[in-house]
């Protein structure tokens, strides 16, 4: 037997027990020809002891370096109580070494395998093994398997099957780009990496599977972020004769039960729900965190004659809308407003309106060309708002766009001046999203805003012809800490409306059977009404583990380029492997870079 405990189970009830460890050394230290070593394993670090009364074994652990594997035989006994280390576990006792075993050596590494280290994230990634050596990433992980543990307790409590959907698949459409995978057997043709398992887990349900959930591995070829990889991890889950309201519930009881068993949280229920058109009105976003204690007000229609032309000129064919940003005006310089106004030209506004509340009231920016009577509006417009030192950021053009200025402000300024309450978390559901949204690079000009088998909302069926794009989905998404962490639709199971919204997007019947044609002959033979939901698990367990990367997550994370720094994918193979594919490589059209 190679260890009897683990280094950080012993206690003070362990003294006098004669126990075998086994591990990494973590520090060495030599007290007056006592030495002392800190091991860790993954339960824990221990303080060990070697006296030089035994001179070959002394000798022996002086030879010892970082990261060295050893094992260690020896007995547990009570520190004085002055060497008692309050900081460790393991602090009240420490094991007096009897026998060593030194099972393999380190190299000096290239970063300190502790918590607190400046190495940068390439070198991290490129000795990941040892990235996942420290504490802090390891109770990461530790958090992930809780979690999936969590799911599928709940998941199985409630009646659902875990069914596993496969990875070679046909190429969809489903908006990303696919990973293609050559078929050797088929020359010319290609299996698909999975986007998600949307098809297969609806096909689940014309089985008359009724309940299934996957830990589903999904892959999209698109740009990547600190949140998105291009593999990535789903709880994907979907549900037979069942309406928007039976999906929401589950899912608020599963976050609660996960949230709880992880880290002890416990969530409120049920969420609040929160129309698309309402989040992007007062938050500029359709993830709005809530726990900012700040929001977007409209003042469209007070700004008649306030007396600043670019807010009048802007609401007849537009929106005028004002950011308060409380107790930081006087820490917002001349310099930093730039800064403001050339990000939001960046993301498409012509410039950035500011003004500032003292003590005295409206003062510097645009309030000079302010009416004293567009002033007692605009005061009854922000209520309780209404405080010194809040600086107002105002956005003047098409909806979209303020939005998506003064909703990124508002994002951006309270994490750069830490005005979140980080010790709570804030979940709600956002609600009757649009169908489709403008598309000008498609047919019609509209592409679907989830994926072409959602469900409209019954009442505006009617609209589907004459306005399209007024058409609200029955879909839904779950947001937690400004985080989208899950995602869904009720489906369409109608064969008669699948072939209308497929009309709508272009797609012809013959395209729709050549695309989707196995999932079409599918539903020739009884479907039930079903919907369902996908949580973006790498995401949920980032925020369980408060991290702010995705990849402090994910064991083996490819970089923002794609690449993995470790292993070296992705690489280039032989021209044998290639030759059994029938594939040839044009250089010329390689980007090799």
């Amino acid at each position: 037997m190679l260890r009897t405990h683990t280094c950080g189970e012993l206690r003070r009830e362990h003294a006098g027990v004669q126990v075998r460890l086994a591990g990494w050394l973590q520090h060495r230290r030599d007290f007056g020809g006592v030495l002392f070593i800190v091991l860790r394993d993954r339960y824990g670090e221990v303080q060990v002891t070697f006296r030089p009364e035994n001179k070959e074994l002394f000798d022996l652990a002086y030879t010892l370096r970082g990261q060295d594997v050893i094992g260690v035989f020896g007995t547990v006994v009570m520190r004085p109580p002055d060497a008692i280390n309050p900081r460790m576990a393991t602090g009240e006792i420490e094991v007096v070494a009897e026998e060593l075993k030194i099972f393999s050596r380190s190299d000096v590494p290239p970063f300190p395998v502790e918590d607190e280290i400046t190495a940068m994230e390439d070198t991290r990634l490129k000795y990941r093994y040892l990235d996942l050596r420290r504490p802090v990433m390891q109770k990461n992980f530790i958090v992930r398997h809780r979690a999936a543990m969590a799911t599928r307790e709940f998941l199985n409590g409630e009646n659902f099957l875990e069914i596993e959907t496969p990875y070679l698949v046909r190429s969809t459409p489903e908006g990303a780009r696919d990973f293609l995978v050559p078929s050797r057997n088929f020359s010319g043709k290609f299996y698909a990496l999975p986007q998600s398992p949307q098809l297969y887990k609806q096909l689940f349900m014309v089985a008359g599977m009724d309940r299934y959930f996957s830990l589903a591995r999904c892959f999209r070829d698109e740009d990547l972020r600190a949140d998105r990889q291009p593999e990535f991890t789903q709880i994907d889950i979907e549900m037979s004769f069942v309406e928007q309201d039976d999906v929401i519930d589950l899912a608020e009881r599963l976050t609660a039960h996960i949230m709880f068993k992880v880290v002890g949280y416990s969530l409120k229920l049920p969420l609040p729900r929160m129309s698309y058109d309402e989040a992007m009105r007062r938050f500029g976003t359709d993830k709005p965190d809530t726990r900012i204690p700040f929001e977007i007000i409209d003042i469209t229609d007070i700004v008649d004659g306030c007396g600043f032309g670019v807010f009048e000129n802007a609401a007849k064919n537009g929106v005028v809308r004002v950011l308060p940003v409380p107790d930081i005006a006087d820490k917002v310089s001349r310099k930093k407003i730039d800064q403001l106004t050339k990000l939001a030209q960046e993301w498409g506004a012509k410039g950035l309106a500011t003004a500032k509340i003292s003590e005295n009231g409206f003062e510097g920016g645009i309030s000079k060309f302010w009416t004293d009577d567009f002033k007692e509006k605009f005061c009854e417009k922000l209520g309780d708002k209404f405080f010194p030192n809040t600086i107002l950021l105002f956005g003047a053009d098409k909806p979209d766009i303020v939005s998506k200025v003064l909703g990124g402000m508002r994002t951006m300024l309270a994490d750069e001046f830490d005005i979140i309450n980080r010790s709570e978390h804030s979940a709600l559901f956002v609600v009757d999203f649009p169908l489709f949204e403008p598309d000008e690079d498609s047919e019609r000009g509209i592409t679907p805003s989830h994926h072409p088998f959602t469900m409209p909302v019954e009442d505006d069926i009617p609209l589907l012809d004459e306005n399209p794009l007024a058409v609200r989905a029955n879909a839904y998404d779950l947001v937690l800490d400004g985080y989208e962490i899950a995602g869904g639709s009720i489906r369409i199971h109608k064969p008669e409306l699948q072939r209308k919204i497929f009309n709508l997007l272009g797609i012809s019947d013959d395209e729709a059977q050549k695309k989707f044609g196995f999932l079409l002959e599918a539903f020739r033979y009884g479907v039930p009404p079903h919907g369902g939901i996908a949580y973006g698990f790498d995401r949920l367990v980032m925020i369980l583990a408060g991290r702010k990367s995705i990849r402090d997550v994910i064991a083996f994370p490819k970089t923002t380029a794609g690449q993995s720094l470790m292993d070296g994918a992705p690489s280039e193979v032989d021209a044998e492997q290639l030759r059994e594919l029938g594939i040839k490589i044009d250089i010329q059209n390689t980007d090799d870079k």
